[in-house]
Parts: C-alpha cells; sequence; structure tokens
C-alpha cells in the first residue's frame, strides 16, 4: 500500500522548485507557489502571470496564509530522512560484517537469518583490510604488466622512430640514384643531339650554299629580262638601234643547272639510339647484384677485399671459428626470400667448382653433402663431369665446350633456381619445388690456381 505522505507531497510542492512549499502564497488563480520561486519568476517577465496558468496577476496578489505554511513546515518535519550509507535497509542496523560470498556488507540481524547460513562473514574492518591488501596485491602484479606494455609501447615508438629514419635515408638513395640516371640521359639526350647536328650539317650548308647561287641567278636574270622589257617598249628607231645588245642579253643568262641535285633525307636511327643508351644505363651499376661474406668462408677459401673473388689457397688458414663460417665453402653476404635474382659466376678453367643456393639455417659446421634435402640446391664441376646434386649432367661439352660463365637466376617466389650458360643461352639445369626458408648463394672451389668471380650479368662480354 502506498505511503500516505507521497500523495500529501504531491500537493505541498512547489511547480518551480519542486521542493515542499517554503513561505508559500497562493494566487487569485489558486495556485500556490514559494513566495521567492514566484518573485524570481516574475522578474523574467513583462507582465506578472501564474507560472502555472499564465494568467495576468494584478498588484495585490498573491497572499499568504498561515496555516498553510504551518501545514508545511509540519510536513517537512514528519517527512522521514534518508537513511544513512552505513546502516543496513532491512533492519536499521549498522553494518558490522562482510559476508564473503554475497560480497556485500551486512549487519547482525542478517548474519544470523537463513539468508547468509554458513556464510564466511568477517568484521567490516578485518575485511576491508585483507580485501584492501589483496586488491594491492592484483594492483602490483598489473602495474608489472602496465609497466612492460609502456616498455613495449616505447620500443615500437623507438622502431617507428627507426623505420621513419630508414625509410627518410632510403627515399634519399633512391633519389640520388635515380638522379643519376636522370643526369645520364639528359647528358645522352644533349650529345645525340650534338651528334645530330654536326652529322647534317655538312648537307645543310651545302644546300644553303646551292640556295644562295641560285638567289644570285635568280637576281641576274630577273636583272635582264627587265632591260629587255624596258627595250620593246622604246620607240621602234631606237629599239632597233640596240637590238643586237639587247639579243646579246638574252643569250649570255647564268642559268645553267636550275634543279638543284637534293639528297633524301637520312633519319637519326633513334631507335638504335634507344637501345645503346638502355645498355649504358644497365652498365650504370659499378656492383654486383651478390657479394661474399668473409665472415662464412671456411679455412681454406680466401675472399678478395672487394668480396667478388673466391682463391682455395694449399692450407688451412687460422680463422676464428665464428657461428656463421662455414665447414666448407662461403655464402653471399645478402640472403633472399622473396623475388627474382640474378648473378654471374666465372669459371673459366677452374677445374673443381660449386655453385648455388643453402637455407638460411643449415649447421654450417658440417660437411654435408649438397642435394636438396640437406637444403643445398647446387650445380657441381669435379673431374671433368658436371653434376645437379648428386646426378651427373651429361650433353654440357658435347657440341658447345665448357661453359665459361655460370648464371644463377633465382625465382624464390615460383621456387625456381636455373643454371644458365649465357653465352649460348641454355639451360644446363632447374631446380623446382620451392624453398622452405630464406636461402643464401653458396660458393665453393677446391682449384688453387683459379679463382671463382662474381660480375654485374650486364656487364659480361658473353
Amino acid at each position: 500500500m502506498a505511503d500516505p505522505l507521497s500523495f500529501l507531497e504531491e500537493d505541498l510542492t512547489c511547480l518551480i522548485c519542486c521542493d515542499v512549499f517554503t513561505d508559500p502564497v497562493t494566487l487569485k488563480c489558486s495556485h500556490s507557489l514559494c513566495e521567492k520561486c514566484l518573485q524570481h519568476f516574475w522578474t523574467t517577465q513583462d507582465v506578472p502571470r501564474c507560472p502555472v496558468c499564465r494568467k495576468e496577476c494584478s498588484h495585490d496578489e498573491p497572499t499568504k496564509s498561515l496555516a498553510f505554511r504551518a501545514l508545511c513546515e509540519s510536513f517537512k518535519k514528519r517527512k522521514p530522512s534518508a537513511v544513512s550509507a552505513d546502516v543496513c535497509p532491512e533492519h536499521e542496523e549498522k553494518f558490522k560484517l562482510f559476508c564473503f560470498v554475497d560480497k556485500q556488507p551486512i549487519c547482525v540481524v542478517c548474519y544470523t537469518s537463513k539468508k547468509h547460513e554458513d556464510h564466511k562473514c568477517s568484521p567490516v574492518n578485518e575485511a576491508a583490510g585483507n580485501l584492501k591488501e589483496d586488491l594491492k596485491t592484483q594492483m602490483d602484479r598489473l602495474q608489472v604488466t602496465l609497466g612492460g606494455l609502456k616498455k613495449a609501447h616505447e620500443s615500437c615508438v623507438k622502431k617507428v622512430e627507426l623505420i621513419k629514419e630508414c625509410i627518410s635515408m632510403d627515399e634519399n638513395q633512391i633519389k640520388e640514384e635515380f638522379e643519376k640516371f636522370h643526369q645520364f640521359l639528359r647528358d645522352e639526350e644533349e650529345k645525340q643531339i650534338r651528334s645530330l647536328h654536326k652529322e647534317k650539317k655538312p648537307q645543310d650548308e651545302k644546300l644553303q650554299a646551292r640556295m644562295k647561287e641560285l638567289s644570285a641567278q635568280i637576281s641576274d636574270l630577273s636583272e635582264r629580262m627587265a632591260a629587255v622589257w624596258q627595250e620593246i617598249e622604246t620607240e621602234n628607231i631606237t629599239f632597233l638601234q640596240n637590238y643586237c645588245n639587247t639579243l646579246q642579253r638574252l643569250q649570255n643568262p647564268s642559268v645553267a643547272n636550275t634543279v638543284p641535285e637534293l639528297q633524301e633525307y637520312q633519319h637519326y636511327p633513334i631507335q638504335t639510339i634507344i637501345f645503346t643508351t638502355w645498355i649504358k644505363m644497365q652498365n650504370l651499376n659499378e656492383h654486383p647484384p651478390v657479394t661474399l661474406d668473409p665472415d662464412t668462408a671456411s679455412s681454406k677459401l680466401l675472399v678478395s677485399e672487394d668480396c667478388t673473388s673466391v682463391h682455395c689457397v694449399e692450407n688451412k688458414m687460422s680463422v676464428f671459428d665464428n657461428p656463421e663460417r662455414m665447414y666448407v665453402g662461403v655464402l653471399g653476404s645478402q640472403g633472399f626470400s622473396s623475388g627474382v635474382h640474378c648473378w654471374d659466376v666465372q669459371v673459366e678453367n677452374n677445374s673443381h667448382w660449386t655453385l648455388g643456393v643453402v637455407s638460411e639455417t643449415v649447421d654450417r659446421k658440417k660437411n654435408y653433402k649438397t642435394y636438396p634435402k640437406r637444403h643445398f640446391w647446387c650445380f657441381h664441376y669435379m673431374n671433368s663431369t658436371y653434376k645437379q646434386g648428386n646426378d651427373s649432367v651429361s650433353n654440357i661439352n658435347c657440341f658447345f665446350g665448357r661453359p665459361n660463365i655460370i648464371r644463377l637466376q633465382l625465382d624464390f617466389d615460383e621456387g625456381e633456381l636455373r643454371f644458365i650458360d649465357p653465352s649460348r643461352n641454355r639451360i644446363l639445369c632447374t631446380y623446382t619445388g620451392g624453398f622452405p626458408e630464406k636461402v643464401f648463394p653458396y660458393f665453393c672451389t677446391e682449384d688453387t690456381l683459379r679463382p671463382l668471380n662474381i660480375f654485374f650479368s650486364n656487364k659480361q662480354k658473353l
């Protein structure tokens, strides 16, 4: 059943402040409001009106009622105050215990009720102390986690900045390298234009001279013809007297060879120039696509100072056995895990060599047989025999003789490695089937007289 005081409170509530009337006044329209609320409302109006019905009010309004005021004051005293936050709303007893099952504070009466029977409970202060300690422990762990996250974030920020710097450096390098191409093309353009003008200059000079000669002949003939026309217009006696001289003018005009001999214009060989320029551009690169890593060279292989040549020595050298060093052979400095890559190796007259690629994680301290199961994809020449892995490859020397240069063409994405004789455009052997991980170029020789040399493929005289 609803509290009767709630209905009374509705009737005793000011419609402006929404609270029980304070110093209530009544207008002639029978609407009541707090005196201060009404006066404040009227300050916002040009004409005093009732805030409820908007009826215009007279100067003798509003009126006060002492009885009504006393009723409002009495109601305020009887109105129950809000229950304290530390008092049980059900039993109006102070919270003295904490129920760990329901995770809420309870009073002594709650504790003895069936609702909290067999529940673990502790005094409020003790429970609060223990729970705060538990939360502090969790907060400490979270603080450690937060610290780790902040360090990870800082690391990411540093990496982002580093990447930005690297991108900027690479961008500048790209611009520098392409500026070389642009400058090369500008120079080639100017050179070819000069060559064009130089080549066509004699023909132009010849035509200019012929034009000058023809202009002189035209001028001379025009003058003679004008003089003859003038003689024709004279009187008959005068015409006849000068006839001999007039006739002589017509008989000696310099009009021989009136049609010049013009040679057909030969266009400059534009396509040849473009092709030649393209070849020159390819040769702008001064560095081979692959270089050797001396730190991976075995103790019998000596890498040149520019890292483009490897030589086999008679006796083992004293070298530091670092983790990267191969037991046999030497690796390229650049590894590949995507894209197409090509490099040329000069093997001319070398009697014992091995070329190919090897997986990054292969055990470098063992002397493996170089075939794909061991993650070696190699092509060999030894004892006058070519081998793909352990299988002999025939018919290489039958018609063309030994190749002087071996071109390795790696298509990592397609999982293919080709060994090519570029001088005769023939494929010597091919590996297919893909590569499980990043691979590095592999080189090995046991010929102590002749090294293996790496070249930029476009620079070779094949």
